[in-house]
């Protein structure tokens, strides 16, 4: 996962991202009608019809963002007057000296983020109060409004156009790089957010993001009906990334079915909220997942449930992001805000893409193969199969001994970067530029890249590093981050203009992301020639797909059943959120799967403290598949640099300019059916 640490807009798109709001949002003042067309109608009559657009979108834009303490009408209309720019090359440099003073305002406070959130992002020992308290405070809470304050955030506002989704489409193929560059400086979601609401806001992520870090699973304290552990006595792994990671790497051990029912009968605890809570990241009791029972000292003794603090942090997000709808005036609720702003993509038609792929018929021939392959009926926890992929005979003990040896600590694996990306197909020329540009910390989580809003300073890769050297998860992971971080290089630092750097949204670097994944075995040597690699690839990667599509499809139809019970309780949202995964499982899984009424698409963490971030990945699943089979035959190295060039421009032209088409899941289901006739 990619941690976006700052806003590519300039000054009037200082907020598009949702924040706390106020109960009472503070009034705009009342700058009428008459007001509005009397300004517009004099620098029109100044500047004449060609300035007509600009002049009219600009004065609405400022208005709409007016405050009585900004001033009076008269104090309105002399500002439109004094700060209009007409001519065309003092706009372009005003533009430059807007991308200048974005880039030193966010990179600085993006970098001052992340060095004070290290004791609790990192793994530095037990978290104090003061490190929580310091975690939860935001830098730059007041940045905003001391912007509008002193009405430098106004001249963006009257001089950048905002433009809707739909106005971006309909432009899309004629602009030029400039007109984007212009476009994303106007930005896309203007909203003004006072300084103590930013403030809340960062306090609510804060507990919900530590919440979600410290959920640990003590497997090694986890007991069968026998009273037998399975799992060794100091593993320790984090929900769900980490049971789920576990989970999968049981599918190389012919011994490994018991394990794997047993990390999934602890993820329907976890999510039915019928997991004892002295079993939530501790490991003094012996716990029985399939009776629930718990054990100190070997004698049985009563354990209380988890509260609903799950649902209840769910909540708590969903409160604070409900409440920026008031100072979202263009799209007035979080749901729109993550389709329109965030992705630039119809939730409709992700919606239709997600549907078309669950639905398809390539779903149930591609589970008949995987219960051929292993000689039994399906169960609920398959979705996450990894038999496709080649070099999964390679017992996960073996592959731990291979990256513990050869990545001790965090500083080998951040030393041995340059050579990574030349086994990708970087120039030795390039991988020498990339790799000093990239710092690798020892996560206290399961690991996240955060970018950096400054050339000035480097992308922070956070990855798990045990006291016994890095494990093969944990590679795999970092690879994953790998892949972030060097988009994030590249997109910042080879590009023509600061306003468009970074990806269009999410699920591209998402899409990069995977491409790195899956190179993990070939970057280690292990990777063997299979003449077979592209159809078993095919197979591997709709499977991910099919599982990741129906978690995004649940992700989207919780927040709308939350903007339908606002005052829903945590109780009633937990049955909420485990009849919706049931409903999606009935329909897209049940007929594969043979089994229905089942809840496990709803343990995905990603839920409690990242809302709507999943439908991400199963578009980066989609993209990255379009990517790969463009790159089939070509080296990964130069067509990843040619395609980060192409910036923050909307998802469909980037695409079209990578790969020669729009984003779709039809290359992918074609490449089943050729996969299907070729593998046996």
């Amino acid at each position: 996962m990619i941690v976006r640490m700052f806003l590519i807009g300039v000054m009037a798109s200082l907020l598009a991202a949702p924040a706390f709001a106020q109960e009472k949002p503070a009034k705009p003042a009342t700058i009428d009608g008459s007001t509005r067309a009397n300004v517009k109608a004099e620098l029109l009559a100044k500047y004449g019809e060609s300035q007509k657009f600009r002049i009219e979108r600009g004065i609405d834009q400022v208005a709409d963002q007016w405050r009585a303490s900004d001033g009076s009408a008269e104090d309105f209309a002399a500002y439109c007057r004094d700060y209009f720019v007409a001519d065309e090359a003092m706009l372009a440099a005003a533009f430059k000296k807007l991308e200048f003073y974005s880039e030193v305002i966010f990179g600085g406070f993006a970098e001052m983020g992340l060095d004070k959130d290290q004791p609790v992002d990192l793994d530095w020992g037990e978290i104090t109060p003061l490190d929580m308290a310091m975690n939860q405070f935001s830098l730059g809470a007041h940045v905003s409004e001391d912007l509008y304050g002193n009405k430098i955030a106004f001249f963006s506002l009257l001089n950048f156009p905002v433009y809707t989704l739909k106005e971006k489409i309909e432009h899309a193929s004629q602009w030029n790089r400039q007109q984007w560059a212009y476009a994303r400086v106007g930005g896309t979601n203007p909203t003004r957010i006072p300084p103590e609401v930013n403030q809340k806001y960062s306090t609510i992520l804060a507990d919900a993001n530590r919440y979600v870090s410290e959920y640990n699973i003590f497997l090694g304290s986890l007991v069968d009906n026998q009273m037998r552990t399975l799992f060794p006595a100091d593993m320790k792994l984090i929900s769900h990334w980490g049971l789920r990671d576990e989970l999968k790497a049981h599918y190389a051990d012919r011994q490994g079915l018991p394990k794997q029912q047993m990390i999934f009968k602890v993820m329907e605890r976890i999510i039915a909220q019928e997991i004892p809570a002295v079993m939530v990241n501790s490991g003094k009791c012996q716990w029985n997942p399939f009776s629930n029972a718990v054990y100190e000292n070997g004698k049985s003794i009563r354990a209380e449930r988890e509260p609903d603090t799950r649902y209840q942090t769910i909540l708590n997000v969903f409160g604070v992001t409900r409440l920026v709808d008031a100072y979202s005036p263009l799209y007035p609720n979080a749901i729109v805000r993550s389709f329109d702003v965030n992705r630039e993509i119809p939730e409709k038609d992700v919606e239709a893409m997600f549907v078309e792929l669950l639905s398809s018929p390539q779903a149930k021939k591609v589970g008949q193969l995987i219960r051929r392959r292993l000689g039994r009926k399906l169960q609920p926890f398959d979705i996450w199969y990894t038999g496709f992929r080649g070099g999964e005979t390679i017992a996960e003990e073996k592959l731990d001994r291979i990256v513990k040896e050869k990545y001790p600590t965090a500083a080998d694996f951040e030393k041995d970067l340059p050579n990574i990306l030349m086994k990708l197909g970087f120039s030795a020329e390039r991988s020498a530029k990339i790799a000093p540009l990239i710092q690798i910390d020892m996560a206290r989580g399961s690991g996240h890249c955060a970018s950096s809003g400054s050339r000035k300073f480097k992308v922070r890769l956070r990855t798990r590093v045990s006291a016994g050297g890095m494990n093969y998860k944990g590679y795999n992971i970092a690879m994953h981050e790998l892949g972030h971080a060097v988009e994030s290089v590249l997109d910042l630092h080879m590009i023509d203009y600061y306003s468009l750097s970074g990806v269009p949204n999410n699920a591209f670097t998402e899409a990069f992301a995977y491409v790195f994944q899956d190179r993990d075995r070939e970057v280690l040597g292990l990777a063997k020639p299979d003449p077979k690699a592209w159809d078993t690839k095919a197979l591997d990667v709709f499977w991910n797909t099919y599982e990741i599509m129906g978690v995004s499809l649940l992700d989207m139809k919780l927040w709308h059943w939350l903007y339908e019970h606002p005052q829903a309780t945590a109780a009633e949202l937990r049955e909420a959120e485990i009849g919706l995964a049931k409903e999606l499982w009935n329909r897209y899984y049940a007929p594969v799967f043979g089994i229905k009424d089942q809840s496990i698409l709803a343990i995905y963490s990603h839920k409690i403290h990242y809302p709507l971030y999943l439908p991400h990945y199963s578009l980066g699943y989609a993209i990255q598949f379009q990517i790969e089979n463009f790159l089939r035959g070509k080296v990964v190295g130069p067509e990843m640099e040619r395609m980060c060039v192409a910036g923050n421009i909307l998802p469909n032209e980037w695409m079209r300019l990578a790969v020669g088409e729009a984003i779709s899941v039809k290359p992918m289901l074609a490449a089943v059916d050729q996969a299907l006739k070729a593998v046996k």
